[in-house]
């Protein structure tokens, strides 16, 4: 018999063999010893708290051009130390990001999307200083750390990290191989991200991976997670009103008594953002803007089962709020959440705002404001109508400086990436809760969108609130047993990993 007949048997008797044994032969590769990694996590408890706490310690502000460099050098440090092979620092036109690999051998490869940056803060407006990540007893939850970042997002991306550390310290064979993609500027609209995951070297390594997964703290104060689909896309832009470029009103201040005869750029701002909007400011009214998909009814069924598990008393008590937008039901509001755009003022600055009165009339105005999009309007799209709609309406003089922002992202509830979280939860007796997308924003569009097509989300236990606001927190000793602390958020990624690696 010829040599290449001869060989084909042993090859049929292996794939024979895996047919009669079944899956557990292909998953032998990923399992774990659980019980050995929890000892682990714990042990390593206080040097991954220590870990945390560096990281806060060192701000990387894009906004204010604060650290970015020592930002992203930290990040390739902490993901050097993690078990990553080959760490990269990318420099883009704006703040540099990184990318990491890190190659086990294994069958599945995920993607990570970290972000190195935070959002500026006031110390004033703290009770606990914000670089320090003081340990604060907070009733009904139990420890937390407090710190700008703590749960936006080094707690939870330093949790993902501590996971790796424990799998490597615990002798475990790594379920998956990783591939990590860090920016420094999502705080400010992530404008440079494309030029990160779109290089040939990084598009490549993530064109192989199962999805990417940003890592969060998805329990709310009750234990309940939510699994959420997608993300609203987002446009951060300042509209400018000025004497200089309108061509009336004063090129510098001037004393308030000439407004007799004088014209306004602060007055002519406040006209033209009221174009924007209905009276009630509720509902867009620029001409030829983007027009938001109709919510689906496989969303809707979501939305209607989660708001029968969620507390609207809560959630106005959190939100210090009265009443939603037209006094909507709980169940509708909601529906409004997830499928309806929105244009909102951030800010408006003009001329003095200190203590007591300062008689000028300012030669010019701004508003800071976000445009937040649906999944399937497009970024571009709504900044040309923006633009377009001021010069119809005789204010095309006002500046329109666009800082950042990309379009919306959506996965769907099938894919493996997203299958895997359920499973490690209902293994936990957790029965997620599904929603269609995030009204918040995260640049998943790099991956979600052609030509990657990935899915993306975000998964991790544990608890944490105040992003972007003063006193925001990630827990760390849970007083409830069905909120994890951080060493059980720590091992919620260990478990999502291996889940993922089968």
């Amino acid at each position: 018999m010829p040599p290449s007949y001869r060989s084909r048997p042993p090859a049929l008797s292996v794939a024979m063999l895996v047919v009669l044994l079944g899956a557990p032969v292909m998953a032998s590769a990923v399992e774990a010893d659980m019980a050995a990694l929890q000892r682990t996590v714990a042990a390593q408890h206080d040097a991954s708290l220590k870990r945390l706490q560096d990281w806060i310690a060192l701000p990387s502000i894009a906004a204010e051009d604060l650290n970015s460099r020592e930002g992203a050098e930290y990040m390739a440090t902490l993901a050097r130390e993690a078990g990553f092979q080959k760490v990269s620092i990318l420099d883009t036109d704006g703040k540099p990001g990184v990318f990491a690999t890190l190659d086990a051998g294994a069958q599945k490869t995920v993607g990570l999307y970290f972000m190195y940056d935070v959002k500026q803060f006031d110390p004033a407006e703290w009770s606990s200083p914000p670089l320090e990540s003081k340990l604060v007893d907070k009733p009904g939850l139990g420890k937390v750390l407090v710190g700008r970042g703590a749960v936006n997002q080094k707690g939870p991306q330093s949790a993902l990290l501590a996971a790796l550390h424990a799998i490597k310290a615990a002798n475990q064979k790594m379920p998956v191989n990783l591939v990590l993609v860090a920016e420094g500027e999502e705080e400010i609209g992530s404008p440079h991200i494309g030029q990160l995951v779109h290089r040939p070297e990084v598009e490549a390594a993530l064109r192989d991976t199962v999805g990417v997964f940003m890592p969060s703290a998805s329990q709310d104060a009750e234990g309940n997670v939510t699994i959420s689909l997608g993300a609203k896309g987002v446009i951060e832009l300042e509209l400018v009103a000025s004497g200089e470029k309108w061509g009336r009103g004063p090129k510098k201040d001037v004393h308030s008594s000439l407004k007799a005869m004088v014209d306004s750029p602060a007055w002519r701002l406040v006209k033209a953002l009221d174009t924007l909007v209905s009276d009630d400011g509720n509902t867009i009214a620029i001409d030829g803007y983007p027009v938001a998909p109709p919510i689906s009814a496989e969303h809707k069924a979501m939305i209607a089962a989660a708001t029968k598990v969620r507390s609207e008393a809560k959630s106005k008590k959190l939100l210090g709020v009265d009443h939603w937008i037209d006094d909507l039901p709980w169940q509708q509001a909601n529906e409004r959440l997830v499928s309806q755009p929105t244009v909102n003022i951030e800010g408006l600055v003009a001329g003095y705002t200190g203590p007591g009165g300062k008689t000028v009339l300012p030669s010019r105005a701004v508003a800071k404001m976000d445009f937040r999009l649906v999944p399937g309007m497009k970024k571009d799209d709504a900044v040309a109508a923006l633009k377009a709609h001021l010069a119809k309406r005789g204010y095309g003089d006002i500046e329109v400086n666009v800082s950042g922002g990309y379009d919306g992202t959506q996965s769907s509830a099938d894919a493996p990436l997203i299958q895997a979280q359920r499973a490690v939860l209902e293994r936990r007796g957790i029965k997620p809760l599904f929603w269609p997308r995030n009204a918040g924003s995260y640049p998943g569009f790099v991956f979600t969108d052609a030509p990657l097509s990935l899915a993306s989300g975000h998964f991790g236990l544990g608890n944490g609130s105040g992003a972007h606001a003063p006193d925001e927190y990630y827990l760390i000793e849970s007083s409830n047993p069905a909120v994890q602390g951080y060493d059980g958020a720590v091992m919620s990624f260990v478990e999502y990993l291996y889940e993922l690696g089968k």
